[in-house]
């Protein structure tokens, strides 16, 4: 990937919207080779879609819970099953697996305090292998979403 295709990509994070004829503009390039620059990054999965960004609240989830996942063991069949569970609640927005004292990060989004509640007693809790579960609300957000800093 060279400099033309990181600026391309980078144009693309801003605004997926943008015409093949504004990023060529942008990055410096006429219409056609910067179509086929955009179809080969696409081929090659260095972009793996487009998507809109929406505004989580005006949809209905107001609360955003940033939830921390100890196993009780870090077995395969242990992480594999909770893997298989997440992947079914559409609560969950984003799921990580990460180092330190606990194995899985979350986000997930809720109506209020209540469906979260709801959520967390009826759903995520019936996943097994699952040995200890520490929320954190957010209070607000202060930076989301953010291009890629690509150098």
């Amino acid at each position: 990937m060279d400099n033309l295709d990181k600026k391309i990509v980078f144009e693309l994070q801003k605004n997926g919207r943008s015409s093949n004829f504004e990023i060529a503009e942008k990055v410096g390039l006429s219409p056609s080779p910067c179509l086929r620059r955009i179809k080969n990054l696409e081929k090659k999965k260095v972009i793996s879609g487009y998507t809109a960004i929406v505004d989580e609240e005006l949809f209905g989830y107001p609360v955003t819970a940033f939830v921390s996942v100890r196993l009780e063991n870090q077995t395969d069949g242990t992480l594999k099953k909770f893997e298989e569970g997440i992947s079914t609640l559409v609560e969950v927005v984003d799921c990580w697996l990460v180092t330190g004292n606990r194995d899985y990060l979350l986000r997930v989004v809720a109506e209020n305090l209540k469906t979260y509640e709801k959520f967390m007693r009826e759903d995520l809790t019936k996943i097994k292998g699952i040995a200890s579960i520490e929320t954190n609300f957010a209070l607000g957000s202060v930076k989301t979403k953010q291009p890629l800093p690509i150098k």
